[in-house]
């Protein structure tokens, strides 16, 4: 899916508006600068952070008034972003790599949070599915779109096409995995909590494969900025960067207490659940390559490794960019000192 077929205006919830009890006083908000973030898609634990951010008052003690609005994808959030609907993004970095290749946007990647991609293939015990050579002959169900998979593949020597592929609604992924309609799915590992409730409840125990132990390497959840915010506003979005880094540690060390705050926001949730998905998210966030390059970093041999990634699963040719000007860092190096 395409940049050019999300032009979709999304309905903004401010997150103070939904956190009632911590909502900032009239007189207090006046103070405060605000700043309108598109997320990907709907307030579940993976995204517990943000929400964080402002119910521990992490934003607000930076000046900062911060709206939250749920999204309908990394493409959509791109989108909203460059029309100028938001001043901050967050989103899978190769939505923009691909907006790049198809002409640009007035947006730029900030600081990455995913150092490590979030696809895996979920089974389950029993399905003969063991590792990449297995999944050949099987069937395999997928939600809008199966990249990187087939590259995955390719680049163990195997062929793609020799795998079953079922393209399904995403609420139907979890639930033909439970029944045994198809032996795989192609998910995010922030999704095990949630496909393992339901495997559990058919009597099934969840196998998780995550392609990054099979190859895939490359950056996925980023920030973004709209050109419009950093040329107007810089110091406010180095304020925002320190802030979010600030609420992504708090939420590494009190998983509970992020949760909690979240299920506030969406009190039909599971708090466990959103729990369960926001500990999913920590190897993506916090591990050998934030460790080793900071959190937020984007490194240019991982940052080309991830146009390729993209380029191979999308067909562009690699040349289509330079993957290296859409970063901008400056504003992270601000907020690290």
């Amino acid at each position: 899916m395409t940049l050019r077929r999300l032009l979709s205006t999304l309905l903004v919830v401010p997150a103070c508006t939904l956190l009632a009890p911590l909502a900032v006083l009239p007189a207090q908000a006046a103070e405060l600068d605000p700043v309108r973030v598109q997320l990907d898609w709907l307030p579940t634990g993976d995204k517990a952070f943000f929400y964080a951010g402002v119910a521990e008052g992490i934003y607000r003690d930076a000046g900062l008034d911060v709206t939250l609005a749920p999204g309908r994808g990394s493409p959509d959030a791109v989108t909203q972003v460059a029309a100028g609907n938001a001043d901050i993004g967050a989103a899978g970095i190769n939505a923009l790599m691909e907006a790049y290749a198809e002409g640009g946007a007035p947006v730029k990647a900030v600081m990455s949070i995913y150092s490590k991609p979030p696809e895996a293939v979920f089974t389950y015990e029993g399905s003969g599915v063991t590792d990449l050579a297995t999944t050949l002959g099987k069937r395999m169900a997928y939600s809008m779109t199966s990249a990187p998979w087939p590259g995955v593949l390719r680049q163990a020597g195997l062929d793609p096409d020799a795998v079953n592929m079922v393209n399904v609604s995403p609420a139907s992924l979890a639930p033909m995995l439970a029944q045994g309609q198809v032996e795989m799915n192609l998910n995010w590992v922030t999704k095990q909590p949630d496909a393992e409730s339901l495997m559990e409840a058919a009597g099934r125990k969840l196998k998780v494969l995550p392609l990054s132990e099979y190859g895939l390497e490359g950056y996925a959840y980023s920030l973004l900025a709209s050109q419009r915010m950093i040329d107007s506003r810089p110091e406010v979005l180095a304020r925002f960067i320190t802030a979010t880094r600030e609420a992504i540690e708090f939420s590494i060390a009190h998983p509970e207490q992020a949760a909690a705050g979240l299920a506030k926001v969406v009190p039909e949730s599971d708090p466990a659940i959103l729990e369960g998905q926001l500990r999913a998210s920590f190897p993506l966030i916090d591990n050998e390559i934030s460790q080793a390059d900071g959190l937020g970093v984007f490194e240019p041999q991982r940052l080309a490794t991830t146009w390729r990634w993209v380029a191979e699963s999308d067909g562009y040719a690699i040349d289509a960019i330079d993957p290296a000007a859409l970063i901008d860092s400056r504003f992270l190096d601000t907020a690290a000192q």
